[in-house]
């Protein structure tokens, strides 16, 4: 009986352990294609308002994001 109940869980373990590692995978890229969306839509709204100050956020962010994550985002420029 014990030898039956040893015998399911290792495989319960096993893809649980593939499971993890899989949603972390996926949550890693996955981030990097949410900040790409969330910095193109504020550059969006750069264009619209033109705010000095807020350009100079969008840059550290894309800054970051190039560190990060590809493609590359092209700074943009505050002057």
């Amino acid at each position: 009986m014990t030898f039956q109940k040893n015998n399911f869980k290792i495989p319960i373990i096993i893809l649980g352990g593939i499971l993890i590692v899989g949603l972390l995978l996926f949550f890693s890229n996955y981030s990097c294609g949410v900040q790409h969306m969330q910095i193109l839509n504020e550059i969006n709204s750069y264009e619209q308002t033109l705010d000095p100050e807020f350009c100079e956020v969008i840059v550290e962010k894309i800054d970051l994001f190039n560190d990060d994550c590809e493609p590359q985002i092209e700074i943009l420029d505050c002057g």
